[in-house]
């Protein structure tokens, strides 16, 4: 039975495009936070020489990203909490990277989807070249951020989510964009 989340909110986008300082910068701010499953993912892949890396077995680290992501999700409703919570990436992040590399999505996952539904207002981070860095563990290039930024927009919106694109602004307006978005939201 699906449950409908309103105060579960996702901030998504591209590779290195500032999702990761604004979520800390709402964390400090005293907001719930989810942090992003994929970077854990990569360096535990790593640290114990396993495959479930996006340079190796992009299906075993689609599905380690799935099942993270779902795991945060439940984790967080099962505290049933009505405090506004923000996931560094949601659900159908891993969904994305499953379309972008043709891994196939089965009706199990499709129906976990269904299950999992976050607040319908997506908030999506556009790619900055400014800001973009690589590192050990996030090796896309430019091209394949841009690229990814609209995949996951046409993702988030085939499942019916509103984007809700965030200005190229500083971290603290970023945060201040995002609150005001909600605030309107619920007038």
């Amino acid at each position: 039975m699906e449950t409908k989340k309103n105060n579960f909110y996702v901030i998504t986008g591209g590779p290195g495009v500032g999702k990761t300082t604004l979520i800390n910068k709402l964390f400090n701010g005293g907001f719930l936070t989810i942090r992003e499953d994929a970077r854990r993912i990569i360096k535990e892949q790593m640290e114990n020489q396993k495959d479930g890396l996006p340079w190796k077995n992009k299906d075993l680290y689609a599905n380690l990203m799935l099942e993270a992501s779902i795991n945060s999700y439940n984790e967080i409703a099962l505290k049933n909490t009505s405090n506004i919570t923000f996931f560094d990436r949601g659900i159908l992040d891993a969904i994305c990277y499953m379309k972008m590399e043709n891994i196939p999505i089965s009706k199990d996952i499709l129906s976990e989807i269904e299950n999992h539904p976050y607040n319908k207002n997506v908030f999506i981070l556009p790619p900055w070249k400014e800001i973009y860095e690589t590192d050990g563990e996030r090796k896309q290039d430019w091209k394949e951020a841009e690229l990814t930024f609209c995949k996951m927009k046409n993702t988030y919106i085939e499942f019916n989510y509103k984007i809700i694109e965030i200005p190229k602004i500083s971290v603290e307006e970023r945060v201040k964009f995002i609150l005001k978005s909600i605030a309107n939201n619920l007038q």
